[in-house]
């Protein structure tokens, strides 16, 4: 399995996804910015989102329609060596761009600092995980993620980068606070359920929804998420 991958064949950027350049120490790296639907009168939340391994945010636009709908924006964070992005994928590099996203999305004029939600999938996963402690997060929403890499390569061929880097989610988990959305396919064989059991354990304040899927073939979990969100008082109760 390649480290990275290109973004040649890969669906147009939408006209209203905006594309965001961060300034990193490898270099730039890309992301795309989606404002609300329904475009709220105050700041809005944001959910800051990391795909699976692999994938490129070319392809999540369209995925991300129904939160925007609420009022929610989004941020798709690209990783260091995938699509146009420069540098080479690892956890500390990764790590760095989900920071910097993090920061961009706090200093725009129209996001709520404090309701920026780490969402992240697959390998996405850990990346959040870093970021959610990092950043003190008020929430953060897995869904399909391993509880480390060690736990996760023992039985798959993971890409280089992973061997190198233990992207250890539930040491993360450990140290997090928040409240924590753990969304997994019941018939993962990938990354088998017993990882969000795992995570679920790890955390302080964890809500656990297994999904009648499996690693890729699952449907946006949008109703679990705003009820999550709802619950935790992350969304406008107007929208």
């Amino acid at each position: 399995m390649s480290d990275a991958f290109e973004s040649a064949g890969a669906p147009p950027r939408p006209p209203q996804a905006e594309q965001i350049w961060l300034t990193t120490s490898f270099g730039r790296l890309e992301a795309w910015y989606l404002p609300p639907i329904r475009a709220p009168k105050e700041r809005f939340p944001l959910l800051l989102f990391a795909h699976g391994n692999g994938e490129l945010i070319d392809y999540w636009p369209g995925e991300f329609e129904e939160p925007r709908r609420w009022g929610v924006g989004v941020l798709l964070v690209e990783y260091p060596g995938y699509g146009r992005s420069e540098g080479a994928p690892s956890q500390a590099s990764i790590t760095e761009g989900m920071l910097a996203a993090h920061d961009w999305a706090r200093q725009h004029v129209d996001v709520d600092a404090s309701r920026i939600i780490p969402y992240g999938r697959s390998l996405g996963g850990g990346a959040a995980s870093i970021l959610a402690v990092e950043r003190q997060a008020p929430a953060l929403i897995l869904e399909s993620t391993f509880s480390s890499v060690a736990a996760f390569a023992s039985g798959f061929a993971a890409p280089a980068f992973l061997v190198r880097d233990k992207f250890d989610s539930v040491s993360a988990l450990r140290k997090f606070t928040g409240p924590s959305l753990i969304l997994h396919g019941d018939r993962d064989d990938l990354v088998p359920p017993h990882h969000a059991l795992t995570l679920a354990a790890a955390a302080s304040n964890s809500t656990l929804q297994f999904l009648p899927c499996g690693h890729n073939d699952c449907s946006r979990p949008w109703a679990e998420v705003r009820a999550f969100l709802d619950r935790h008082r992350l969304l406008d109760p107007r929208q």
